[in-house]
């Protein structure tokens, strides 16, 4: 993601620092407010140009899963977007404000007549200017909630439907306060090509077409809470679903006042248009699932997204497959499709970290499931037997040699693991991990 968002920015750069070299540039202020002037350029159309990236991630392109990793991986991409906009529409506005400061510090000499460079005329520029500072700082505080995850996502995602007229108000702004030289210059048809993208997703967004095309209704069959925090939803599908791959996700509407929240498939494709999920109480919303719903229900279903599935890249290497709570619902998925003969041969060492084994749902399941599978070991961590560390799997392994961990979580969990096996771990790690925070 870092390199994605790097790349994305250095490009943009580039074409504004073609643009000021080039003849047509018009730089007759002094050199304090030509560099107040560029740096509201340059912050301005990094701001634009991350917003009109995060409004077409929003549009759950599935096309750019394989090329970035999944969806969970282009939502991250598109938080972070998105965040990283905000900041430069803040430094932005920030340099905007700075115009008295400056001419009390450097005097009103040489500085420029920005109003003679748009291509509009000043009544239109001076509205540009009046919705751009009034959808900035809408935008702040939507931002700022999206953030706070204690903020109800009931009332944070009507809100959130708010960005794409935000978006649209803040293309106009750039747009007719945009120099006019630029629509010449590297820097213009950047700026068009993303200004066009943003405005199509966000119409898109607003015409409510986001994921229509993989959506499918159905039926709740059954509903069961093995526990008070656990509940498995199995639902019959309509016979439009194309089915889904082990360890795939997909957006679940059971309340259309709600509306769609992502879960993992908590099974293999058996073909009969049959899918489960294993959902955890998070929050209000699904803490009251089990009261709420029961067989015969409708659901409506968008996917399957993600690509967190079992395809090794070396053959060779140890499988380390490792999940945490409710992170164990891909490898169910996993297990069940072995079942049927894929991978067949693999050999694989399943760590699970719960609670108390002796009360968590999935333990005997698990435990079925690998009696099927003679080459893949199960093994149970709790309170009692104390936590897995990265020094542990590597005490365990059996020969020195490369690794591909596949990881489903807990972050911070994650992230300890990662770090501490490439610190013990004698040959090359491949750490796997999903993404899975749409928020």
């Amino acid at each position: 993601m870092k390199t994605i968002l790097s790349g994305f920015l250095t490009l943009i750069t580039l074409a504004w620092s073609w643009e000021i070299r080039s003849p047509q540039h018009l730089s007759s202020g002094s050199l304090a407010w030509t560099i107040y002037q560029e740096g509201l350029y340059l912050t301005g159309l990094w701001a634009i140009a991350l917003m009109s990236l995060a409004m077409v991630l929003a549009t759950r392109p599935a096309w750019l899963e394989a090329p970035l990793g999944g969806m969970d991986r282009i939502y991250r991409l598109h938080k972070w977007s998105g965040i990283l906009a905000t900041v430069f529409a803040a430094a932005h506005w920030l340099i905007e404000m700075s115009d008295d400061l400056l001419k009390a510090t450097v005097g009103r000499a040489g500085r420029i007549r920005t109003d003679e460079f748009s291509a509009f005329a000043k009544p239109v520029q001076d509205l540009g200017e009046s919705l751009g500072e009034w959808a900035v700082y809408v935008l702040f505080a939507l931002v700022a909630l999206t953030l706070w995850n204690q903020f109800s996502y009931r009332l944070w995602r009507p809100l959130h439907r708010a960005m794409p007229v935000l978006y649209l108000l803040l293309a106009f702004h750039a747009i007719v306060l945009s120099p006019a030289n630029y629509w010449s210059q590297p820097t213009g048809l950047l700026l068009a090509v993303l200004l066009t993208a943003g405005v199509a997703a966000s119409v898109w967004s607003l015409a409510g077409r986001i994921g229509r095309a993989r959506q499918v209704g159905g039926t709740v069959v059954a509903v069961e809470q093995p526990t008070p925090d656990i509940v498995e939803v199995r639902c019959r599908l309509d016979a439009a679903w194309r089915g889904h791959r082990p360890g795939q996700f997909a957006f679940v509407t059971f309340d259309n006042n709600e509306g769609a929240h992502p879960f993992t498939i908590a099974s293999a494709d058996q073909g009969d248009q049959m899918v489960t999920f294993a959902i955890k109480s998070l929050g209000d919303y699904t803490r009251g699932l089990a009261r709420q719903l029961a067989a015969g229900d409708p659901v409506q279903i968008e996917g399957p997204y993600g690509r967190f599935q079992f395809n090794p890249a070396n053959r060779h290497a140890q499988q380390i497959w490792i999940a945490a709570g409710i992170g164990i619902t891909p490898f169910i998925a996993w297990l069940e499709s072995l079942q049927r003969g894929r991978f067949a041969e693999v050999a694989a060492d399943l760590h699970y970290c719960v609670r108390d084994r002796r009360s968590d749902p999935f333990v005997a399941r698990l435990q079925a499931l690998c009696a099927g599978l003679p080459q893949v070991h199960l093994h149970l961590y709790d309170e009692q037997s104390g936590p897995l560390t990265a020094e542990a799997l590597a005490a365990a392994s059996t020969a020195t040699k490369r690794a591909e961990v596949w990881f489903c979580g807990p972050h911070g969990f994650a992230e300890t693991l990662r770090n501490g096996l490439r610190q013990v771990w004698p040959g090359p790690v491949r750490f796997h991990q999903e993404a899975f925070k749409m928020r």
